[in-house]
Formats: C-alpha cells, structure tokens, sequence
C-alpha cells in the first residue's frame, strides 16, 4: 500500500464514505487523499501529526482535515488496548459539481476553507449524536444528516491544528521518507535525536535533508521535534499530577529544567506550572 496518495475504497452508488476503525493502532502511515475526513474519537488517545505540527488526541475528540493535507494517528497504546473511531469521508464534488456553490450552502465555504489546514471542534453532545446516526440510517436520511451536521460544525468553535499546507501532493518516494522521519521521531523524541540520526533515516546527508525538511514542512526539525515533545509534556503535566516538573521534562526528552521551561513558554506563552494549574 502507498503512503502517499492514499485511496479511500467506496462503491460508486456512496457519495458519503463511511469508516469505523477498532484496532490497537489506527492507520500508522503519513497518508493524503483528496477526501475531507471528519472524525470521532469514541477510544482512545496519543498524538496526531496533521500538515506539520504534532497535537494530541483523546476520546470525544473530533476533527476536520481537508483534501489532500498529510496526517498520521500515533495511538497511545499503553493506555488501552484497543482504539475506536468513526469517520466520514467526502469531497466537495460528492454530489455533483459545484454543490457547494449553490445559494443555498454559500454559508459553508468558509467552514470547507477552514479545514485546508485541519481543525479540532469543540461539539456539542447533539453534534456528536448526528455524526453517530450518520452510521445508523438509510442513505437519503444520511444525506439529510450529512447537511446537518456540517451546519452545527459550522457553528462549532474550532482550533486550527496547522500552519503550513504543502504547495503540492507527495510522491509515494517522499511519503515514504517523510514518514519515516516521523515514526522514528515519535518512537525517541524521548532520547537524544542529532541531525545525524535523523538524516540517516531519511537516506540523506545532513545539509540536504535539513533543506529538505523546511521546504516540505516550513519549519526546522529541531522546531518539529520540540513541538512533538512539548504537547507530550502537556499530556503528561494533564493526567500525572504524581510526576514533578523536572520529571516531566525528562520524560518529554528535555535534558534539562531551564530549557523545558524556556522552550514550554516559548510554545504555550505559559510556564508548564501554570499549564498544569489552567488544566485542573
């Protein structure tokens, strides 16, 4: 299977595609595909690489990613055993040509745009209850709730979960290499990472893949792995109150105190003790 363009499997009577995945691990592979995707964490949790910032995720979660922007589910499997989510797929063109564009659903153009770089909603139990029954009906009371749902996300306050879309689709070879990249990072964020390492993993010497890496990410790997390591921080100083600030640091892959908490506060303009204290 390529990493990227990935392909979503439909028949062609279903203009609405619709997915459950209940697995250890979610699809571990930086994967696009010109399908916006909206999805419902109903278990579990780790962290989320979407276009090139790492966020975290939990149960009750939900997320819009637009077409064709590189994402990555990273479950946490030391937290449960088994993950769940639901997730919808369609494109602008689903159902016809230039469907959005009618008068009708111009209120819409700006929640679509919204999603170019991915978003996380804040919903309401009754926007969770729509997505659901999306799963339950026949196809014209899903089409029904489709236009229904899309409306309350519409409504729904949001949180952008990237700063940069790539000018253009990866090749199935740049996929690969970047995905790579990623897993390893996601695998030792904890340890010491040189630009040797990484460079090694990427079949690459170190000048070229740094040049690499910001033009397909617009940021430096040492911005992208100290992001990875500051929203670990921010998981752990939410859900183990027992650990010490310096253990936190240490745990997120900081060798010192002084620079985790320069670089917390340089990320979440707050220092990980008042993060922790806003988070009870």
């Amino acid at each position: 299977m390529k990493v990227l363009p990935f392909t979503i499997i439909k028949s062609k009577q279903d203009s609405l595609i619709l997915q459950e995945d209940i697995e250890g691990e979610f699809y571990s592979q930086l994967h696009q595909h010109k399908e916006l995707q909206i999805s419902l964490i109903k278990k579990g949790e780790g962290s989320l690489l979407v276009g090139n910032t790492f966020n975290n995720y939990k149960e009750g979660d939900l997320f819009v990613f637009g077409s064709n922007l590189p994402h990555v589910f990273n479950s946490d499997t030391s937290k449960i055993k088994k993950s769940y989510m639901m997730t919808l797929f369609f494109t602008k063109d689903s159902f016809g040509e230039g469907f959005f564009e009618i008068e009708e659903l111009k209120s819409l153009k700006s929640f679509l745009k919204k999603t170019e770089n991915g978003i996380k909603l804040s919903v309401s139990k009754n926007t969770t209850i729509t997505f659901e029954k999306l799963f339950k009906t026949n196809k014209l009371n899903r089409f029904i709730l489709f236009l229904t749902l899309l409306k309350q996300l519409n409504a729904s306050k949001f949180n952008s979960l990237s700063s940069f879309i790539p000018l253009k689709k990866f090749s199935d070879v740049e996929g690969k290499r970047m995905n790579a990249v990623f897993n390893y990072t996601v695998s030792n964020y904890q340890n010491e990472i040189s630009l040797e390492t990484i460079s090694d993993k990427a079949n690459m010497t170190k000048n070229a893949f740094c040049k690499y890496f910001k033009k397909r990410t617009n940021k430096t790997y040492t911005t992208f792995l100290n992001e990875l390591r500051i929203e670990k921080a921010c998981s752990l100083l939410q859900t183990k109150t027992e650990y010490t600030i310096a253990e936190i640091a240490e745990k997120s892959g900081f060798q010192n105190i002084s620079n985790f908490n320069r670089k917390f506060k340089q990320f979440k303009n707050v220092s990980p003790r008042e993060f922790r204290r806003y988070s009870k």
